[in-house]
């Protein structure tokens, strides 16, 4: 049997070659000419232009690229797969621990959202506790008497509060605009609690301020009031019967163990109030006013002097001062009237005993406005200047005595002028 013989040759006009032996008869021959491509096998041709030719070649060249990259793909097609998988799942585990850490993020912000609420809210009621306190000192203070209490603080009427208490906080947002807004809301509430408590911490200073004056004052007076009754050798510590009617049971005055420094301040205050009230009382028993209105005008003092009309030495046992007739005379301390009438050289005399051996004397009265046994009060009338009984002319003749003798009137007007700014 014969193998096929293939052949290529190129077309000329001279006509057909004839067939060659040998290896190039076996494999296919290409003749190329100037036009075009011909292929021969087995006895045939087939002729291919340029373009079909580079497009056959080229489609070639494409299959066989797909093929290999077709088996690549098969070869390794599990280790890919494998490989997506993984990262998939790397990056769904990523995505679950973010969100898992904004949780937590979400959390913090709130528990430290409720911290800050509760925080505030506590600081808003100490503050109305403390507004509270305040109000009750000043209106405390505002009862003693006669003293200018600074560092009260308004009462607000109903409806009127300086502090309102704020809306709860109950905005749970995690969007960064809105969790520094309430940062910043929180930052700008404590700011204002802040400058709302020094406010009251300085109206507690104040106040306190106010109470040390207070007690100061009191203990002023009672050095002073003391100082006098001592340089008029009155004791300050005898009780002088009193024409007030007062009583009612014994209760002893204590303190609280637990009483703040407020309470104990107002509890000193309390006692030096109550010394310089009984001192009062005893000073108002002391004639230590003037008798008469106006300035003194002394015509004659106490001690030696010379007769007016014996024209030789004497001892006056009063002072002299000069009035017109009619003028009032008052008494110079409460007491009660013990000698109302003539009485030889005095004229028309009013005698009142003022306590603890103390007594005055009021003569050459024009006229007399008491009778023995009233009770009398400072500076009350008790009749009118006169130039009754040893006289040579309208005034007042002033005694002052002390358990019957006869002392310096001057001695107790000079500790009544000296008594002008705390009496």
């Amino acid at each position: 049997m014969r193998r096929p013989e293939s052949s290529y040759s190129s077309s000329s006009p001279r006509g057909r070659t004839p067939p060659q032996r040998g290896a190039a008869a076996i494999a296919p021959a290409i003749a190329r000419t100037a036009a075009d491509y011909t292929l021969a096998h087995a006895g045939r041709q087939l002729r291919l232009g340029p373009i079909a030719f580079w497009v056959t070649v080229g489609s070639l060249v494409i299959m066989a690229a797909w093929t290999m990259l077709t088996a690549t793909y098969f070869a390794f097609h599990d280790d890919v797969l494998t490989s997506l998988i993984a990262r998939q799942a790397e990056m769904q585990f990523a995505y679950e621990d973010r969100i898992a850490e904004l949780r937590a993020q979400v959390d913090r912000m709130s528990s430290r959202q409720l911290l800050d609420q509760e925080q505030v809210e506590h600081k808003l009621d100490q503050i109305l506790r403390r507004q509270t306190m305040l109000e009750q000192r000043a209106n405390t203070l505002n009862t003693l008497p006669d003293l200018g209490i600074t560092g009260a603080i308004r009462s607000p009427g109903r409806g009127d509060r300086s502090v309102t208490k704020p809306a709860p906080i109950n905005d749970k947002s995690t969007a960064p605009s809105a969790a520094s807004g309430r940062k910043a809301a929180i930052g700008n509430l404590d700011s204002m609690l802040t400058r709302l408590a020094s406010s009251l911490d300085r109206v507690e200073t104040e106040q306190a301020a106010a109470l040390a004056s207070i007690e100061s004052s009191y203990d002023f007076k009672a050095r002073r009031i003391r100082g006098v009754l001592s340089e008029l050798g009155i004791d300050a510590g005898k009780s002088t019967p009193s024409a007030d009617a007062t009583g009612g049971p014994f209760v002893a005055a204590r303190l609280r163990s637990d009483s703040s420094a407020f309470e104990r301040q107002l509890h000193r205050i309390g006692l030096a109030r109550a010394n310089v009230d009984q001192l009062n009382r005893t000073l108002a028993n002391v004639p230590v006013r003037k008798p008469v209105t106006g300035e003194i005008d002394a015509s004659s003092g106490f001690g030696m002097r010379i007769d007016p009309f014996l024209k030789s030495p004497a001892m006056h046992t009063g002072l002299d001062m000069r009035g017109e007739p009619g003028d009032p005379v008052r008494a110079s301390a409460n007491g009660m009237v013990t000698f109302a009438g003539w009485q030889g050289g005095y004229g028309k005399m009013v005698e009142i005993d003022h306590g603890n051996g103390v007594a005055t004397r009021y003569g050459h009265l024009s006229s007399i406005d008491t009778e023995v046994g009233h009770t009398i009060k400072t500076s009350q009338i008790i009749g009118k200047v006169g130039t009754t009984g040893r006289s040579t002319g309208p005034h007042l003749h002033y005694e002052t005595r002390i358990d019957g003798e006869a002392v310096d009137p001057q001695r107790f007007l000079r500790a009544g002028a000296k008594l002008g700014a705390v009496y």
